[in-house]
């Protein structure tokens, strides 16, 4: 009789651990998801963040289909809800590949070129473009069509003079004759900024249906 009890006891003790044992797994899994998504959110606002490359504008730096890595920190750390930033590494200067807020529509992101910093005079004149009344040499720039526009007609090949004012930036696609940049809508601002493009960590082709393994991991210059 008693060997029956003790029998009875045990086997209630351990129905009574398992759904413990059970709470304490489930309790341990959701706070690892939690911890996961936490790190990269934070990963996502204020060090690194991926983009995809959605038209020709960049190429041939850049073509449709490839995945990058945006630097958000080397041009500071952006505090939510206020328009400052913190542990600037450096400013924004020419040759910088970026990514920023379309000024035009805010909910897309663009990805261009900076041809002039704060108080530059940016100018071109027949596909050719000049700072400060030098000649601005990019040697990732490409032209794809052989016509000129007249300057009445449309500023893709001449415009300007511009300056650029304080806190802004002009930028430019890489594909000149195919890329709507600051010729068209002026200047971007500093706070539109969201980072420094630096690395292609995936790219795929659309049209042959497969990855364009020579452009994976190359830095983006």
């Amino acid at each position: 009789m008693e060997e029956n009890q003790d029998s009875s006891s045990v086997n209630s003790a351990l129905a009574q651990q398992e759904p413990v044992k059970k709470k304490g797994l489930i309790r341990e899994y959701a706070e690892s998801i939690a911890i996961a998504i936490l790190l990269a959110l934070v990963i996502r606002t204020y060090l690194v963040q991926a983009f995809k490359i959605p038209s020709g504008s960049m190429e041939d730096t850049l073509a449709i289909g490839d995945h990058l890595l945006v630097s958000k920190f080397i041009y500071g750390t952006k505090i939510p809800f206020v328009d400052k930033r913190i542990l600037t590494i450096r400013d924004p200067r020419q040759g910088d590949v970026i990514v920023f807020e379309y000024p035009e529509d805010p909910s897309k992101d663009f990805i261009k070129r900076i041809v002039g910093v704060p108080g530059d005079v940016v100018e071109g004149k027949e596909k050719k473009v000049f700072v400060n009344g030098k000649p601005y040499e990019n040697p990732h720039e490409v032209h794809k069509e052989k016509d000129i526009i007249p300057k009445e007609m449309n500023p893709r090949d001449t415009f300007g003079p511009v300056t650029v004012p304080a806190g802004s930036y002009f930028v430019m696609g890489d594909n000149r004759d195919r890329s709507y940049d600051s010729r068209f809508w002026k200047f971007v601002r500093r706070d539109q900024i969201k980072g420094l493009a630096f690395i292609k960590y995936w790219s795929w082709d659309r049209d042959k249906l497969r990855p364009r393994f020579g452009n994976i991991g190359r830095l983006i210059k």
